[in-house]
């Protein structure tokens, strides 16, 4: 046994494959796999996450890539499934420490290099692939097939190993009526089964759900319904990369005589590259800029925009406490939240519309209307998959670990061995060597969080003072001293954030003041010189002092110069 990582034990020496999720597993989000052999190593997808009410400040969350560098030598590429942040958003980060292809279909790529033109990727590590062709990366031979998904140009992954056949599922759903007329490949799933599958690792997101997923056709029902009753504008809130629903709306947009007009920045992207490779269908003459809204009247405008997860400098959310400058929400307006909340998301999402319902807008959103579908397959279709593929083992990803659980006992309903489920955390290392395999070790499976500029900088003890920021405030204690005779020449002066109401506290900082004296005096009577110590006792006594009042425990900085 080697200490590498946390334990990971040294491999067999015969053929192996080992699959390391390092996110995915018991969270929404950070969805990455990686893929490892005797002599090569591929990553499935690099995604990101969206910090929770406890991450302060903290923009967004990327995977640890500590046994990526252990093993960089062996590190080949990194093939994406599909085009969403969740399973793509991490890849600029990967790439700014490791030389290697991302492998995708055209659309996926797009979307990439459309969010990463200000990380200076080199095009030559981009490499398209069409869905139902196979690219080798050494012992590693990678086939993508076809799969449907809330975006175009999703896949699965059939991974040829000399250990054997891991099927990688991605993000999908079993939709019998696409948007774009193409349904998933079922002949080759099934043929991917009739080889013989060692692993299979499936989307987990719906799991608890019964039944099927609805076709994104129920998707335009519902529009065509909610088109054909509004007498004002129509205002349509989505994910940026759903194609099939931004073509859902230039298609009503159309039937009913509208004008459409993009607003944000990503949503715009990925219009623009989704009709230059195809996927995408828009007359021009019926785009207008998001300026030229007001040209027009109510009835004859619809405006797609971002911000169906209630995200705080959203257009949507700016739009709804009249924030946002090219656009205002008014009386009149029906507004469509053609999406559900990601699981963290809710409080925001529903603050949104209750803002948007009190500047007098018709709010349509849930399912409930069928303005929104998911793109993850139900248990029904989860079992279909299971029965299709028929693996050996089982991995349950991508979802919450309750999810994960359900997953797993589907797995057993279809006839996988229950001690083949394999259900997994975070930095779980899966071998399989000789048919057989099993958890043998445990590697770095943390969150590595980005603010502003710096990546991983921000741990637990900055979280920690963060909170205790946002709890109780802070209070800065400025003295300047005599060195030599220890008496105070300047303050103390007390300056406090978060704390205090300042109108009406002289009287409390008054007596602050009147202590922080008697410390200080004290300090000097007792012959203290050392100016650590005189700061500890400041801050001890101030903090006394300041709970006594309050019952709050801010963070007390002193700041004591000697002259």
């Amino acid at each position: 046994m080697t200490v590498d990582s946390l334990i990971v034990p040294d491999p067999p020496l015969e053929p192996y494959v080992r699959l390391v999720p390092l996110g995915g597993c018991g969270e929404i989000g950070r969805n990455m796999t990686l893929v490892e052999t005797n002599d090569d190593m591929v990553a499935v997808d690099c995604g990101l996450m969206f910090p929770d009410e406890e991450m302060f400040g903290v923009d967004i969350v990327i995977n640890d890539f500590t046994y990526i560098r252990e093993r960089a030598s062996k590190f080949r590429a990194v093939l994406v499934t599909h085009g969403h942040e969740d399973h793509i958003g991490g890849i600029p980060y990967l790439l700014r420490e490791f030389d290697v292809p991302v492998v995708g279909t055209d659309l996926s790529l797009a979307l990439i290099k459309a969010k990463a033109k200000e990380h200076r990727f080199d095009q030559q590590k981009f490499q398209t692939i069409e869905a139902g062709e196979s690219i080798r990366f050494g012992s590693i031979d990678a086939e993508f097939v076809h799969i449907n998904h809330s975006v175009s140009g999703a896949c699965a992954l059939a991974i040829r190993t000399p250990a054997g056949l891991i099927f990688h599922t991605g993000d999908f759903k079993f939709d019998q009526t696409p948007i774009d007329g193409r349904p998933a490949d079922f002949a080759t799933i099934a043929e991917v089964g009739d080889e013989g599958v060692l692993c299979m690792l499936s989307d987990s997101t719906n799991a608890e759900r019964p039944g099927h997923t609805l076709s994104e056709r129920v998707v335009g029902e519902a529009f065509s319904t909610i088109f054909s009753r509004a007498k004002g504008r129509i205002i349509v809130a989505s994910f940026a990369s759903n194609v099939p629903r931004i073509q859902q709306v230039v298609d009503h947009a159309v039937r009913f005589d509208r004008k459409v007009a993009f607003l944000g920045r990503s949503l715009q992207n990925v219009m623009r590259y989704a009709s230059e490779l195809g996927y995408l269908r828009v007359p021009p003459e019926r785009v207008i800029q998001i300026e030229e809204v007001d040209d027009y009247p109510p009835a004859q405008v619809v405006v797609m925009t971002t911000g169906s997860q209630g995200e705080p400098m959203s257009a949507l959310t700016r739009m709804s406490v009249r924030d946002h400058r090219k656009f205002k929400i008014v009386a009149g307006d029906t507004v469509v939240i053609s999406a559900t909340p990601i699981p963290g998301n809710e409080k925001s999402v529903y603050r949104t519309i209750n803002n948007l319902y009190k500047l007098g807008a018709t709010v349509v959103h849930g399912t409930d209307g069928k303005s929104h579908v998911s793109g993850h397959a139900s248990q029904e279709e989860l079992l279909l998959m299971l029965n299709l593929v028929r693996p050996k083992y089982f991995i349950p990803v991508h979802g919450e670990y309750r999810m994960l659980v359900m997953h797993g006992q589907l797995a057993v309903r279809t006839g996988v061995a229950p001690e083949h489920i394999l259900t997994c955390e975070n930095g779980d290392v899966i071998e399989f060597c000789g048919g057989e395999g099993d958890k043998v070790g445990k590697t770095y499976g943390g969150h590595v969080m980005v603010d502003g500029s710096g990546v991983g900088d921000v741990g637990d003890a900055v979280l920690r003072d963060r909170k205790a920021l946002s709890n109780d405030g802070i209070m800065m204690v400025v003295v300047t001293i005599d060195s030599e005779e220890a008496r105070i020449i300047a303050g103390p002066d007390v300056v406090t954030r978060g704390v205090l109401y300042l109108p009406e506290s002289d009287g409390v900082m008054n007596e602050l003041r009147n202590e922080l004296t008697g410390i200080i005096e004290n300090c000097s009577l007792e012959g203290i010189r050392d100016l650590n110590t005189v700061k500890e006792h400041i801050r001890n006594g101030l903090s006394r002092s300041i709970y006594a009042r309050t019952k709050r425990r801010p963070i007390v900085i002193p700041v004591v110069m000697e002259v």
